[in-house]
């Protein structure tokens, strides 16, 4: 069975992820960069670009917009980075480890003094999925997407929380991509609840947080985040 993803899914400019960077981003480190897209669409808002790409074929077209990509696994290449950076992505990775928590932890000694976090994950409570486990007594593996083979994690908004705090992240925002007008008019009667079960992937900003210091009083709770951070 052919289980390797279409180019297309190597390319991604994920522009419902970019727009809740801020406008500078200084020297940004892009781990599962693709073949670049989300570096492309950066590009002039950083003043150094480096991406790690397990995808041999996608590194190489990374590097014609990258300063530096390393091809390999990203637990085993971040000696070679030299820090530190200002903005740290990882965009659909942590579900493909089976340790997490290990790279966080790796990531926050690249990352400069209150360096930016962004992550994002398939979300384990979108409604499909709970539809398939009841109803159809199954999981639903695809090949790509939400319930990707290769996912060795799952996540809800409160366990991606949980975790990044757990790797020394201080957690400011957790933000889902705009809703359907159905899903705006559910969340409004839910007070936001429905979003849980809505959105297929939640992402996260986060900071490199001092030892011992709290995430903002309410980061855990809030997600309703379509609309991208003032700068």
């Amino acid at each position: 069975m052919d289980t390797v993803p279409p180019r297309s899914y190597f390319e991604q400019a994920r522009p419902e992820l970019v727009a809740q960077l801020p406008a500078r981003l200084g020297r940004l480190l892009d781990v599962g960069c693709g073949a670049g897209g989300v570096g492309r669409a950066l590009r002039d808002r950083v003043d150094f670009l480096a991406g790690v790409e397990l995808d041999p074929e996608a590194a190489a077209e990374a590097r014609e917009v990258y300063d530096q990509v390393l091809t390999g696994r990203a637990e085993t290449l971040l000696a070679d980075l030299a820090g530190p950076f200002d903005t740290i992505l990882a965009y659909d990775v942590l579900e493909h480890l089976g340790d997490p928590l290990d790279l966080l932890r790796r990531l926050r000694g690249l990352a400069s003094d209150d360096g930016l976090l962004h992550v994002s994950v398939p979300n384990a409570r979108h409604w499909t999925l709970v539809r398939d486990l009841v109803a159809r007594g199954t999981f639903g593996y695809t090949e790509w997407g939400h319930r990707d083979r290769t996912h060795l994690r799952w996540f809800t908004r409160a366990d991606l929380v949980e975790l990044l705090e757990a790797g020394g992240w201080r957690v400011e925002r957790t933000l889902h991509a705009p809703l359907t007008p159905a899903g705006r008019i559910a969340a409004r009667l839910t007070r936001g609840r429905s979003a849980e079960f809505l959105v297929y992937q939640w992402s996260a900003l986060s900071r490199n947080a001092p030892a011992g210091s709290p995430s903002p009083a309410g980061a855990a709770e809030r997600a309703a985040g379509e609309a991208p951070p003032r700068t």
